[in-house]
């Protein structure tokens, strides 16, 4: 997916840029980079963290930043932030969201005969290239922003340093995305995520509104073009990608889950089974089985453990199969917890299907005896058109779509309402073929009430379409 970091200061904000940025290391894997201004002029570098963390990367580089304004970005898309020279400046932008109509834009750039764009090694435009091109076809900064949340099918939330050392920021339209402000006494930064500038030493101070704009300097945090009344931020970044210390919209990313877990142990009182622990898929998985276990009052266990040192999350690879072959090397088990006990396991959500099916047969294979499933989501049906936080090409990678279409081709389609709704004579048949598929001895959902019940602020405010396909 993505996220960004910046600040704006009487001071150098090297490091408070360096690090901001590698707070958000959770929500990419591909590029890093910063752009910091210094009286005018602006440095910058871009890495690729495919294999190397990000704070590995740029501490070289540190030596020879300086200026007391900055922005940075984890990007798992286009290498970003970009330096841009137009009518309205020169200036950084970095951009986090998806473009689904970035080829008709582009065409439509074309058809004047004036305009080009440099290609990557795909053939294909860098988006936050598109997106500059799009905010210079306006007279200044602010409308040229508002023009490009219009026109972009998909989200869109930007980050923009210009050369005088200001920082603009604007939201999604729908908010899909948080951005946060923080203050200290000498500036501000702007973050998605909160933890990450309360261990930089600034405190909470204002959270963008959907489609709103602030410009940032030293000494002020100006709200520039007002915040829309419709808001549909992402359900995923409680219950899986948001850090756990992080608070988006007042809720904690961590209690939530805690909540969530409860919720789903609470309407599966009368038909729990008997199980000798509950254990949680690291990392995000746990806070749900704490929940789950606290409820249940059975106790929670960790049967495995994920080994870090050498697999890092940030080596991802693009190949399947050796994802598989990571994940597995990952998954360190306690055999004393493991051999003849039955299990209950609590996962974030289960999306492919791929690593969960890895982990269930090395349990088996470490002697457990029974291995019950549990998601803290509903079933994933609709492909994310809106923030790109699945390594998923295809709605067809999808577990519950390959299984209707294996029960009843692609008629099976036409009725995902049913198969993702585990009261429905198709839901039972869903979850029945999923057990036999893996092995479960028991497969059970959170409902997508409990879930808007565990986040708590007004359900229609929270995107849920890769569960109902509603927009």
């Amino acid at each position: 997916m993505g996220g960004f970091f910046g600040a704006v200061s009487r001071r150098d904000i090297v490091l408070d840029v360096f690090f901001g940025v590698d707070y958000h290391s959770h929500l990419g894997t591909r590029r890093g980079g910063m752009i910091i201004c210094d009286d005018g002029r602006f440095q910058r570098q871009i890495h690729n963290i495919e294999s190397t963390p990000f704070r590995t990367k740029f501490e070289r580089d540190l030596e020879t930043f300086s200026g007391t304004s900055g922005i940075g970005c984890i990007s798992d898309s286009d290498p970003q932030p970009l330096l841009v020279r137009s009518h309205l400046g020169l200036y950084a932008i970095t951009t986090v969201g998806i473009i689904n109509n970035a080829d008709a834009l582009v065409k439509e750039f074309f058809s004047d005969h004036t305009h080009q764009f440099m290609a990557m090694s795909s053939g294909k435009v860098n988006e936050t290239e598109l997106v500059a091109a799009i905010i210079n076809q306006k007279d200044d900064l602010i409308s040229g922003m508002l023009h490009a949340q219009e026109v972009v099918d998909g989200s869109l939330t930007m980050l923009i340093l210009t050369q005088n050392g200001e920082i603009y920021v604007s939201r999604d339209k729908l908010g899909r995305l948080p951005v946060l402000i923080g203050k200290n006494h000498v500036g501000y930064c702007v973050s998605f995520e909160s933890f990450a500038y309360h261990k930089l030493g600034y405190r909470d101070y204002y959270e963008l509104g959907p489609k709103e704009i602030v410009r940032l300097t030293a000494d002020s945090c100006e709200s520039v073009s007002p915040a829309g009344k419709e808001m549909r931020i992402c359900a995923f970044l409680w219950t899986y990608y948001g850090y756990p210390n992080s608070n988006y919209e007042g809720v904690n990313v961590e209690l939530m889950r805690y909540r969530n877990g409860e919720i789903m142990a609470e309407n599966e009182a009368e038909t729990m089974p008997d199980v000798d622990s509950v254990a949680g898929m690291p990392d995000s998985g746990v806070p749900h089985a704490i929940g789950y276990a606290n409820r249940s009052h059975k106790p929670f266990a960790r049967p495995f453990v994920k080994y870090t040192p050498t697999w890092s999350r940030s080596f991802v690879p693009e190949n399947q199969s050796v994802r598989n072959q990571v994940a597995k090397m990952k998954q360190i088990p306690v055999p004393e917890l493991i051999e003849g006990k039955k299990l209950l396991l609590v996962d974030d959500s289960i999306v492919r299907g791929t690593q969960l099916q890895e982990t269930v047969e090395f349990l088996y294979e470490s002697g457990a005896k029974e291995v019950h499933m549990r998601s803290a989501c509903p079933p994933i049906a609709y492909g994310c058109k809106y923030l790109n936080f699945s390594r998923s090409k295809s709605e067809m990678e999808l577990l519950v779509r390959r299984i209707v279409i294996e029960l009843e081709g692609d008629e099976g389609l036409t009725h995902l309402d049913e198969y993702v709704d585990a009261s429905t004579e198709r839901g039972r048949k869903l979850l029945d073929t999923i057990c036999q598929k893996f092995g479960f001895s028991s497969l059970g959902y959170q409902s997508i009430d409990g879930l808007l019940e565990a986040i708590g602020i007004d359900p229609c405010k929270i995107c849920t379409y890769c569960w109902t396909g509603k927009e």
